[in-house]
C-alpha cells in the first residue's frame, strides 16, 4: 500500500466535494437498503462526517501513532450507532465504488488495490475496537 498514492488520489476525488458523499451513500443504500433506517432523513451533517473522517484517514494514512487511536475512537462511535461488523463490507464496496467513479481514468487496478488494503486496515482497527465494549 503506497500511502502517496491514496492522498494524490483522494486529492483527486475530494474536489467533488458533497458529491462524492452522496454518491457513496446512494451506493451504499443501494446495496443495503436496511442501513438507510440508521441515518437521519437529511444527510448534510452525515455527509460532512463523512468526508472529514475521510480526509483525517487519508492524511495521517502513514502516521500509526496518530491514526489508530482514530481509528479505534470512530470505530468505538460507530458501534454506539449500532454499527455490527457485517456491516464493513457493502461500506467497503460503495467506498471503492465511490473512489473509482470519481477517479474516472487515473483509476487503475494498483489503485483499487492499495484502497482495498487500507480499507481492510480501517475496518479491522475500528471493528476490534468495537468488539471490546461487548467482550
Amino acid at each position: 500500500m503506497d500511502p502517496q498514492k491514496l492522498k494524490d488520489n483522494f486529492a483527486l476525488v475530494a474536489v467533488n466535494g458533497a458529491d462524492v458523499a452522496e454518491y457513496f451513500y446512494a451506493d451504499l443504500f443501494a446495496r443495503e437498503p436496511q442501513l438507510r433506517s440508521m441515518f437521519p432523513a437529511g444527510m448534510t451533517r452525515q455527509h460532512e462526517l463523512l468526508l472529514g473522517a475521510l480526509s483525517q484517514i487519508v492524511s495521517t494514512v502513514d502516521d500509526e501513532d496518530e491514526l489508530v487511536p482514530f481509528l479505534r475512537d470512530l470505530g468505538r462511535r460507530h458501534h454506539g450507532f449500532g454499527v455490527v461488523a457485517e456491516h464493513y463490507a457493502p461500506v467497503g464496496a460503495s467506498l471503492i465504488a465511490t473512489l473509482a467513479y470519481f477517479s474516472g481514468p487515473a483509476w487503475t487496478e494498483d489503485l483499487e488495490h492499495d484502497w482495498t488494503a487500507a480499507y481492510g486496515l480501517v475496518a479491522k482497527v475500528m471493528s476490534e475496537a468495537a468488539a471490546e465494549l461487548v467482550s
